[in-house]
């Protein structure tokens, strides 16, 4: 019989670092969740962690990372994620992108393991082609509010190339666009978990500018499946992981209203400052070389995340 396999998840308590914990733990992994709870959430664990082969390592990656036994798999995923938490922790952003990166590779060099870091489509910043194939090398303005989550993903990018090539880690990065799920924090300011929120409460639903400006939305099962896929696969390049099927801001807060069958209306505010205005992945390379393609249709993700964000509010 093989060897129990160990995976070290950074940002294990967040919305998708909890998910892939959930998922290796599965796999009958050992699974080592890091976090220093800035932005985490303890209570995204609370499903595994009496399992035995679930380890909490309470740490800020931004420092040395120390982990005395072997190590198969390191997941980077730690750092905010939302524009509410990158623009009250700007430079906790830019250091956990920095140094949190390259602690974390330093590990998989250490111990010799496969080590996937978790960008984003924020490195296409707004984007002058669409849709987005990881040959596009992005808008992005480094100055801006949002720079500092861009350009820390940015860094984390070239860093993990580095590692590769100077030192022959076995990476992988994987460009996550807009993932939702169960887990997500009701507070995190992102469109979904704010629109069911406000929905839920009878307020009005915030929609910046016209609403015009689009995403694409993944559901969190299929995202997951994505990243365990490109784990194990033999790809170094970024990789997109996101739905291609594409919504407006305004057609998502209608579609929320009906849903919930809420009387919430629909308010509109400024748009913040260099806000994407589309945002779609070009998902070739993962169609092609991982056999990958979201399942899980829009209105069947919804109907999961608002039983779970209702459960929630009961609490």
């Amino acid at each position: 019989m093989s060897a129990q396999k160990t995976c070290v998840v950074t940002g294990g308590s967040g919305f998708l670092g909890s998910h892939l914990c959930a998922r290796f733990l599965e796999r009958g992994f050992q699974v080592y969740a890091i976090d220093n709870f800035l932005t985490g959430n303890e209570k995204n664990l609370e499903s595994f962690r009496k399992n035995p082969s679930f380890h909490l390592i309470r740490h800020d990656v931004s420092k040395h990372i120390s982990f005395p036994g072997s190590v198969d798999y390191v997941l980077h995923f730690a750092s905010p994620a939302s524009p509410l938490d990158y623009l009250q922790y700007p430079i906790q952003t830019l250091k956990v992108g920095a140094l949190g990166t390259h602690n974390a590779l330093g590990l998989a060099k250490d111990k010799k393991a496969a080590f996937l870091l978790a960008s984003t489509s924020e490195v296409y910043g707004d984007p002058l082609v669409h849709p987005q194939p990881e040959s596009y090398w992005g808008n992005v303005n480094p100055i801006g509010p949002r720079g500092v989550y861009d350009e820390a993903k940015r860094f984390a990018e070239a860093m993990t190339m580095a590692y590769h090539r100077t030192h022959q880690v076995n990476t992988k990065i994987v460009r996550i666009f807009n993932t939702y799920g169960p887990r997500m924090r009701l507070n995190d300011g992102r469109a979904i978990p704010a629109f069911f929120s406000q929905a839920l409460t009878g307020r009005p639903l915030t929609v910046f500018g016209e609403g015009s400006q689009t995403r694409s939305l993944c559901y969190i099962d299929d995202m997951v499946n994505g990243i365990e896929k490109l784990l194990l696969s033999g790809l170094n390049d970024p990789v997109n992981i996101g739905n291609p099927d594409e919504l407006s801001m305004l057609e998502l807060a209608q579609k929320i209203i009906r849903m919930t069958g809420s009387v919430s209306v629909i308010e509109h505010q400024p748009l913040p400052v260099d806000d994407p205005k589309v945002r779609r992945p070009d998902i070739t390379l993962a169609r092609q070389h991982l056999a990958w393609s979201p399942g899980v249709p829009l209105d069947e993700g919804l109907k999961r995340t608002v039983a779970y964000f209702k459960k929630v509010m009961e609490e």
